[in-house]
């Protein structure tokens, strides 16, 4: 038997004992009662629209419903809600365009169930939505979308 040969028998007979006292911690024993708390760490998530619309879509009641079911072990501070709208169409109209985006996602959150908290909802229309080079910033047909938890 050369040196590799018992190397490599040696390390097989200690991966194996290793194994083996693994399988002698009970089922149920000192391991299983070890639990991780609930993070209640604040979350933020975007819910995105398609051109020129302010309903949300199902992709995104699955996100709302989503983030409303990870907070419901904490206490809800604030509900932030930022209405954005692309560079496309007058500025005016993606102004009322931002602000009917919150309202959406305003309501469709409120439908998931989230305990209450205290609503801050703002719009920036297409402020943003074009670089100081001029170009058009992509993903901005959206609502942001943050929710400030604590433990209760």
């Amino acid at each position: 038997m050369g040196l590799g040969t018992k190397t490599s028998t040696i390390a097989a007979l200690s991966a194996g004992l290793a194994l083996a006292g693994c399988a002698t911690t009970p089922a149920g024993g000192p391991r299983a009662k070890i639990e991780t708390p609930a993070a209640c760490e604040n979350l933020t998530v975007h819910i995105y629209f398609e051109p020129e619309s302010a309903e949300v879509t199902d992709e995104g009641r699955a996100v709302l419903s989503q983030a409303a079911s990870s907070a419901k072990a904490c206490k809800v501070e604030r509900v932030k809600v930022l209405g954005l709208a692309d560079a496309v169409g007058a500025p005016a109209a993606n102004l009322e365009l931002s602000k009917q985006r919150v309202a959406a996602v305003t309501k469709a959150l409120i439908a998931t169930g989230l305990p209450a908290g205290e609503f801050d909802l703002a719009a920036a229309g297409q402020q943003g939505a074009v670089t100081q080079d001029g170009e058009a910033r992509p993903l901005r047909r959206r609502a942001d979308v943050t929710l400030e938890l604590t433990t209760p």
